[in-house]
């Protein structure tokens, strides 16, 4: 426990599911956490929630979309003002769009790459002055398995996640003489409040949810959006310290299905 005391920590898509998760678990382990979602209301809720689970939490929030690279200053400013230092960044918000590439429009095409490439610059482009600074800095970008693994109507989304490993790979190489690692995560179907509301409108419940992703992994079920952050937890911390550059595939097998 208390792998991350004494660390400050900016994490993009916390409001729920994954970015949720993650935030959670840093405060359980000792940071100061500043969230950022665009979403101001589920971000008040979240941090509500992790307050009253644990009193001692630490906790910042910026409502915001990650497309703005002027929000996403005034964020790490915001975050700076409140914890002192940044250590770690998680570059978590992401955009879905269902679309077949040859119908795919060129403003589907900017909106998510604004998001989901973009996105992840703006948020390291403005904390990266603050991530020197303190010598050891960690950078988590959360890719997905289907960056590696192709399917059908989600090529948008797939390959600015493709686009955000190569992303990693070269900020792992001009920021190591800096003592900032980056490395990436990526996640395998994750069962996250955007499927169990999707599932919702669609007319199902949760467990008919569950039996709908046994062949997308070797392990046959979901994962837990907790199961997201433990790694992302590793990754942050010092016992990760000599890992940059690295891609950790969290996708129960799916990758070598």
């Amino acid at each position: 426990m208390n792998r991350l005391a004494g660390k400050s920590a900016l994490v993009t898509g916390a409001a729920a599911g994954i970015g949720a998760a993650i935030v959670r678990l840093f405060c359980a382990e000792g940071a100061h956490v500043t969230l950022v979602d665009q979403d101001a209301e589920a971000l008040a809720v979240t941090c509500r929630d992790i307050t009253a689970e644990m009193p001692a939490a630490r906790l910042t929030h910026f409502a915001a979309n990650v497309s703005d690279a002027e929000a996403a200053r005034a964020a790490v400013t915001l975050a700076l003002q409140a914890q002192g230092e940044l250590h770690i960044l998680v570059n978590n918000a992401a955009m879905r769009t269902r679309v077949a590439l040859a119908d795919a429009s060129t403003e589907e095409w900017l909106a998510i790459v604004g998001v989901n490439l973009l996105g992840a610059a703006n948020y390291c482009r403005a904390a990266l002055p603050a991530l020197r600074r303190c010598g050891r800095g960690s950078i988590i970008n959360i890719s997905s398995c289907y960056a590696v693994t192709g399917r059908s109507n989600m090529g948008l989304y797939d390959t600015t996640k493709a686009g955000l490993l190569a992303f990693t790979r070269t900020l792992a190489h001009e920021e190591g003489a800096f003592g900032i690692r980056a490395n990436a995560i990526c996640p395998g179907s994750t069962l996250t409040d955007f499927h169990v509301k999707k599932a919702h409108a669609a007319g199902k419940t949760v467990e008919q949810l569950k039996t709908e992703r046994q062949s997308t992994s070797l392990l046959g079920r979901w994962a837990a959006p907790e199961e997201i952050a433990w790694p992302v937890l590793w990754m942050a911390s010092d016992e990760a310290s000599f890992i940059t550059g690295t891609t950790l595939m969290v996708d129960g097998g799916l990758h070598v299905m």
